[in-house]
């Protein structure tokens, strides 16, 4: 009886310590709760954002559509000028082109080409300047070299006779003989045909075929005898030669 009436006393009048430990526990548990919303509101609101984005959403849609139409009035007036542009630089490379056949050289690729306007006649292998350097006597030297830039055309000859220079002989290291002397005049070097571009400089024929294709000349422009035809007749005096 005693004890019945203790474990009612017990639930009647729970000791104080459980009591506490109730509040806390709730307490605990509120303080949590409203921890959790308070962090998921950002997260759901994030969350909700990036929603929106993803489905195309536009919080202010005609400045969006104002924006777009300005950036793409600006990419066409820009396509307008750049066309414009480019007609005028056209016209004035059309006129640089000139009227009549025309030769290409190529120093770095020692290749050629053949042209009339802007059409392809003929491409082929040539050999140009070494760039060796040669030192004579009293502080005279030669660098072998060809002439980049445009020039013309101003002489042309068949069977051409090569008058050798003083360089000539100092490469073979042999005296150098007097102006007219007839150790000077060499026949057939220079093959069939000769172009002469001033200064020395000529497009010729070559004894060394093997070598076309390669930087080995004394400045002058070797080419082998069939494409050494073919621009001889196409290149009347004047024409213009382009070299780079």
């Amino acid at each position: 009886m005693k004890e019945t009436n203790s474990y009612q006393n017990q639930i009647q009048n729970p000791p104080k310590s459980r009591k506490v430990g109730g509040k806390r526990f709730f307490w605990s548990f509120l303080l949590g709760l409203l921890l959790s919303v308070g962090l998921a509101i950002p997260f759901v609101q994030n969350f909700y954002k990036v929603q929106q984005i993803t489905a195309g959403f536009k919080p202010n849609t005609a400045l969006s559509y104002t924006a777009g139409r300005i950036g793409v009035d600006k990419i066409k007036s820009h396509q307008v000028l750049l066309a414009k542009e480019m007609t005028s630089l056209t016209k004035k490379l059309d006129e640089f082109i000139p009227k009549q056949n025309y030769l290409i050289i190529n120093t770095s690729g020692n290749d050629f080409t053949l042209m009339n306007n802007r059409e392809v006649i003929r491409l082929g292998k040539c050999s140009t300047g070494s760039y060796t350097l040669l030192k004579g006597k009293n502080k005279q030297q030669w660098i072998f070299k060809t002439p980049r830039g445009m020039l013309k055309i101003l002489r042309k000859m068949k069977d051409p006779v090569w008058k050798k220079p003083d360089w000539a002989f100092i490469e073979e290291g042999l005296p150098v003989p007097s102006a007219n002397h007839p150790s000077r005049f060499d026949y057939g070097t220079l093959g069939d045909y000769s172009l002469h571009l001033g200064d020395g400089y000529m497009i010729h024929g070559t004894l060394y075929k093997r070598f076309l294709g390669m930087p080995v000349t004394h400045g002058c422009i070797r080419i082998g005898d069939d494409d050494l035809e073919a621009i001889f007749n196409a290149l009347p005096v004047g024409s213009k030669v382009y070299i780079y």
